[in-house]
């Protein structure tokens, strides 16, 4: 079961976010957001391979929340709980998604784009090559740390230093990212990218009994920030 969200369609990982950013506009009390985040929570704890990712994601949805947290309580009138709520509201809004979009696979997200909402076959393969470069930066960026190590260039406990190291880094990726940009648009044009007008595609995309389920949960816990609401 954890490895679930490994399989499932992609386009449901997307309806992740989409529902809770709908929930998340009934999180108007202390309570709501409460019991928002405790079904997140308790789905992650069952359904996602790890906590790390989860975790990591969570820290960047509170340090948003703590400054819309300090922002609001700081300029409003409302007192301290206004401002809670507020930043909570924050957390249901962007947790889930960012969680979800995770574990995104770019390749079977442009198949379904294509075969399943229909959308234009050039935007969604570009698209979804974009992603794929995007994806393989974390890659080059450790490759290129191990190679400037083995050359006895490295981090060091002088600030000055490591500013320099992370400056040459960031030029180095820049540098290949540019040349795997370069190779992508080359290849694209010699499979006829730019004036194919039928496309094909090399997986189908299908629905299956755990993509529907899937559809299914991330609809209730869109809908337990509502059902929280209306029962308060």
């Amino acid at each position: 079961m954890r490895t679930a969200v490994t399989r499932v369609n992609p386009l449901v990982l997307l309806a992740v976010g989409g529902f809770s950013l709908l929930g998340s506009f009934f999180v108007r009390d202390l309570t709501t957001a409460a019991v928002a985040l405790a079904a997140y929570g308790l789905v992650a704890l069952v359904l996602l391979p790890s906590w790390r990712f989860p975790l990591v994601c969570l820290g960047f949805s509170l340090f948003g929340a703590v400054t819309v947290v300090y922002s609001t309580w700081r300029l409003g009138s409302g007192g301290i709980e206004p401002a809670l709520v507020q930043g909570l509201r924050l957390i249901v809004l962007a947790w889930p998604g960012s969680v979800a979009i995770g574990y995104l696979d770019p390749a079977r997200l442009g198949d379904h784009l294509a075969q399943t909402l229909h959308l234009p076959a050039r935007p969604v393969a570009a698209f979804s090559a974009s992603l794929q470069r995007f994806a393989a930066f974390g890659h080059a960026w450790t490759q290129l740390e191990r190679t400037r190590r083995v050359r006895g260039i490295g981090t060091t406990r002088n600030p000055l230093t490591n500013v320099r190291w992370v400056r040459g880094m960031s030029f180095a990726l820049l540098v290949h990212a540019m040349r795997g940009a370069t190779r992508s648009a080359i290849a694209m044009d010699s499979r006829g990218f730019a004036s194919a007008q039928d496309r094909t595609w090399a997986e189908p995309a299908t629905w299956t009994r755990l993509d529907r389920a899937g559809l299914a949960v991330s609809a209730l816990l869109g809908l337990v920030p509502v059902i929280a609401h209306l029962s308060t």
